[in-house]
């Protein structure tokens, strides 16, 4: 498996570019965000993932090591393809998209091109717990181990709230006061929704 390709950028647009290699020119698909970054650039190590089938051998590329990994997540999905995962990755900045599947936003996953409500939740689903796994940041988890948070989310919702927005409703009332009753988080949900 090939992990990078070290040469001379001879073509580039915003969905591929070429690079040459001794003597060899890859092809190699890329993102919007890849693309701007490169632009301008002669000389680079782009990080490639390949995707090999019976009727092709693909390459995508990736100027960091975050877009890859996030690349990589999406192909784990269930329906999710290499050409649904780069379109994310041109409409949606991997931190962008790593926010939103934390935050459970479906309508962030949902403006990207392609992506339907059921694909949307079925990224959430799939992928929330890997990414909280990883990022150790604190930050995008401060709220995970909030029992009293997760019992006035679910309540919220089966009062038929939509769950990004009261999500994010919960995350603030839980920023201001850290030890509040579930009773105190919906009332003061059902204030802000």
């Amino acid at each position: 498996m090939i992990d990078y390709i070290k040469g001379t950028i001879t073509q580039i647009t915003p969905t591929f570019l070429t690079i040459e290699t001794g003597n060899v020119g890859y092809f190699i698909s890329i993102s919007l965000t890849t693309f701007a970054k490169l632009e301008g650039k002669n000389d680079y190590k782009i990080l490639v993932h390949e995707v090999l089938r019976e009727d092709s051998h693909q390459l995508f590329g990736f100027a960091d090591r975050e877009e890859r990994d996030i690349f990589r997540l999406l192909l784990s999905v269930s329906g999710v393809g290499a050409s649904t995962a780069r379109m994310m990755l041109s409409s949606l900045s991997p931190a962008e998209i790593e926010r939103a599947i934390v935050g459970a936003d479906v309508n962030v996953l949902k403006s990207v091109k392609g992506i339907g409500l059921k694909s949307a939740q079925r990224i959430i689903v799939d992928l929330k717990d890997k990414l909280g796994k990883q990022s150790g940041t604190g930050e995008i988890f401060a709220f995970s181990d909030n029992t009293n948070r997760d019992e006035a989310l679910s309540a919220l919702v089966m009062l038929g709230f939509a769950k990004g927005a009261v999500s994010k409703v919960l995350d603030k009332i839980v920023t201001e006061g850290k030890s509040l009753t579930v009773e105190d988080m919906i009332k003061r949900a059902l204030k802000n929704l």
